[in-house]
């Protein structure tokens, strides 16, 4: 019996080399949205920081349920700003370039096992808690509001929800059968 040939990698041409290459720079053209998304964060702190200054300059005229929402607002806006942070590590650190940080006391846990699936799953998980907290504030202030607009952020809300949970699902399923 032969012994079994192993089989000669191909070797592209130069032509699909240079295409290949281009192709794999490309990726490269994320970097600049990654910036905006922290310019983006720059200005969630601003807005942060302005609401904060106008709920301490107001706290003599607020009640107990206008500091709640408040509040609440001011969650929104972290959550948020969550998601951005997350979106821009993760994002620059699967899709761009990996990022040199490994001995950085301060580096994110997850960020060691992130791949575009599990980021899916993180980031609807954070969309389902921003719509959480608008749906809060609705039904602290469910009063001063339109029942059908009440119904339509309870329906968004659920399909947010259902998304997550079917999302995480396939996700769950995905990595049982890559590690068979």
């Amino acid at each position: 019996m032969e012994p079994k040939k192993e089989p000669v990698p191909h070797q592209p041409g130069a032509g699909q080399q240079l295409l290949e290459n281009i192709i794999f720079a490309s990726r490269w053209i994320q970097a600049p949205l990654y910036v905006g998304l922290i310019v983006a964060g720059i200005l969630y702190a601003y807005k942060f920081a302005e609401h904060l200054w106008h709920m301490i300059h107001g706290i003599q005229s607020l009640d107990e349920t206008m500091i709640m929402l408040g509040v609440l607002t001011l969650v929104d806006i972290t959550m948020v700003a969550n998601l951005l942070v997350m979106v821009i590590v993760g994002g620059y650190a699967t899709f761009v370039s990996r990022l040199d940080i490994d001995g950085h006391p301060d580096k994110p846990d997850w960020l060691d096992h992130i791949d575009a699936g599990t980021m899916k799953v993180k980031l609807a998980g954070s969309l389902v808690g921003v719509s959480g907290i608008h749906l809060l504030q609705t039904f602290i202030n469910v009063k001063e509001l339109d029942e059908k607009a009440v119904m339509w952020q309870v329906i968004i809300h659920s399909v947010f929800l259902l998304s997550s949970i079917m999302l995480a699902w396939t996700e769950r399923v995905l990595h049982a059968n890559h590690a068979r």
